[in-house]
């Protein structure tokens, strides 16, 4: 299933299902931060990623309690490699690069982030 892209707003409401795992329109919006959307703003929301795919629901009577279909690593993979490739030409190196430039990450942490990859590498 090629997965379709969010907005801001559906991302923020996936956020919160992510960390709640199962939870109903209610208990998402008192997770958001302030200024809280409306009620309605929320359901429409949460109905327009169960259309995407994101997100089913359990009825309990005319109440949803709604739960991701698309877990976050899946998610952040997606967004991850559309990022990579465009803006940054598919290549890492390029984006280490870019965030190093932009001061978002200093050596010290770049020098982290290349002992946990050589880390990884060199388990079986």
């Amino acid at each position: 299933m090629k997965m379709k892209e969010l907005t801001r707003a559906e991302e923020s409401i996936m956020q919160e299902l992510w960390k709640l795992e199962k939870a109903f329109v209610k208990e998402i919006l008192e997770e958001l931060p302030e200024p809280k959307p409306a009620y309605n703003t929320v359901s429409t929301i949460v109905r327009i990623l169960e259309e995407k795919e994101y997100v089913g629901h359990e009825a309990f009577g005319k109440a949803h309690r709604y739960y991701p279909l698309v877990d976050k690593e899946e998610y952040a993979k997606m967004t991850t490699n559309k990022l990579l490739g465009s803006y940054f030409g598919g290549s890492v190196k390029e984006l280490l690069s870019f965030f190093v430039q932009d001061k978002q990450i200093n050596l010290k942490e770049l020098d982290q982030i290349l002992k946990e990859i050589e880390k990884q590498n060199k388990k079986p």
